[in-house]
């Protein structure tokens, strides 16, 4: 007996296979909703899909899964930090072209 069990844990390897197809399927929702007019819905339809492959991305490949929680912190403060700052400067770009 070699003192290491096994039992209760699973392979990396499957868990990895799981996630990338859960993100081809997710690329895949992506794709059949914009065939669909969802009206104003549309953009809120992909960027609840994108957000969702973000998240799986985020913690299982980057692993913030099982992170300490000073390290998730850092991760939300820099992601909410960079999203003001890309939204911010798209909003300049957009407030100084000239509309004709």
């Amino acid at each position: 007996m070699s003192g290491h069990s096994t039992a209760g844990h699973s392979s990396p390897l499957k868990k990895y296979f799981a996630v990338w197809i859960a993100l081809l399927l997710g690329t895949w929702l992506t794709y059949q909703a914009s065939l669909l007019d969802l009206g104003r819905y549309n953009a809120a339809v992909a960027l609840i899909i994108a957000t969702t492959k973000a998240l799986l991305v985020t913690l299982f490949f980057m692993h913030l899964k099982g992170a300490s929680e000073k390290l998730l912190k850092l991760v939300v403060a820099s992601t909410i930090f960079f999203l003001i700052l890309l939204l911010a400067l798209s909003m300049f770009d957009y407030g100084t072209r000239s509309f004709s």
